[in-house]
């Protein structure tokens, strides 16, 4: 027996945050029962677990995907305020390779995001427990200073705890702007953009351009492409798996 989210994760149609919006949503089932509650387990060797009322299908091949997730989309494939999402870019790779997103970037961010099948890899990418880096480049409303820079590089307080040490340094001083490089290993929500305004920064632009041993390079936005088997077994190994 598992916990279901865990079995939807594995199947490969959703992430496990997003499978527990799923149960909670009542659009998951059982033997024919609708299942509410987090922390249910079947079996998917024996049970008939159905999603929206269809049959729910273990993957067989797992797939991995660099894509670079363009700005003004929100990153989940079924949006329930149906703002634009990742579905427009996915479907191309059809019914039978489907592959959903590891963590998130806000609606306004653009840069790299991984997308694949592997739940127990997209789990763990995700926990902060291991301490996956993820490095951005921020366009600033001004150049932060030696002072902030320290700041950020020891801790944030915000309103959900002191952030964990960074990594910035400055790559542009422009006449009223500047672009910063951060790399941070915690997957807190809005993380970077909250860091910069409690220093009285506004973020005008954030690009994600790596994720663990996988950058984002020349891939242009809207654009996916499949991971190198050397990405891949950097990814796990930098896991533990």
């Amino acid at each position: 027996m598992e916990r279901l989210q865990k079995i939807l994760s594995r199947a490969g149609v959703a992430s496990r945050r997003e499978a527990e919006r799923w149960i909670v949503e009542g659009r998951v089932s059982v033997n024919g029962t609708v299942v509410r509650k987090l922390g249910s387990q079947a079996d998917p060797a024996k049970d008939s677990i159905k999603v929206d009322g269809k049959r729910l299908k273990i993957a067989a091949v797992p797939l991995y995907f660099a894509f670079h997730k363009p700005p003004g989309i929100i990153t989940t494939l079924d949006d329930p305020e149906h703002r634009p999402d990742l579905r427009q870019f996915i479907h191309r790779l059809g019914e039978k390779r489907r592959v959903f997103p590891v963590g998130r970037l806000d609606f306004n961010s653009e840069g790299l995001l991984l997308l694949t099948n592997d739940g127990e890899l997209a789990q763990r990418l995700t926990h902060p427990r291991f301490g996956v880096k993820k490095v951005y480049r921020v366009k600033l409303s001004a150049c932060p200073g030696e002072r902030e820079l320290a700041a950020l590089s020891q801790g944030i307080r915000l309103e959900d705890g002191v952030t964990a040490h960074a990594r910035v340094r400055v790559l542009e001083k422009l006449k009223k702007n500047a672009w910063v490089e951060i790399e941070i290993q915690e997957g807190r929500n809005r993380e970077v953009r909250r860091m910069f305004a409690a220093l009285g920064y506004f973020v005008e632009k954030l690009i994600r351009i790596r994720v663990g041993p996988v950058a984002l390079g020349l891939l242009a936005p809207g654009k996916l492409r499949p991971l190198s088997q050397l990405e891949i077994n950097a990814l796990k190994h930098a896991v533990g798996l």
